[in-house]
């Protein structure tokens, strides 16, 4: 399940970036590189998981999916995060220096 929630959000992420120029703009690609290295990861885990458990891998506990449920969405929330931070302080648009930096006459 977490696997599922970071590739969909990459996908989801990696499409707002390739259609939108203003997207590309506030470093949206940064954001697909945290989601695809996410679900990199989590196929990784799968994968030795598998290797590990072998069919039962295929037949999880409904509160075992919660929980990787609730887990995929906290890795997307953190890279959401890490994102918003690298955009303070990239400031595409030059927003918060303007507020930091305006003289009062």
């Amino acid at each position: 399940m977490t696997l599922l929630v970071s590739v969909f959000a990459a996908v989801f992420s990696t499409l707002i970036w390739y259609s939108n120029k203003r997207a590309r703009e506030l470093k949206c690609g940064m954001l697909c590189w945290l989601f695809w290295g996410a679900s990199l990861m989590w196929f990784v885990d799968a994968l030795f998981e598998y290797a590990e458990l072998g069919a039962d891998y295929f037949a999880p506990a409904a509160a075992d999916m919660l929980n990787d449920f609730f887990l995929g969405l906290s890795v997307v929330a953190l890279a959401l995060i890490i994102w918003i931070v690298y955009l303070l302080i990239k400031d595409p648009d030059g927003v918060i220096k303007e507020r930091l930096f305006v003289r009062k006459i």
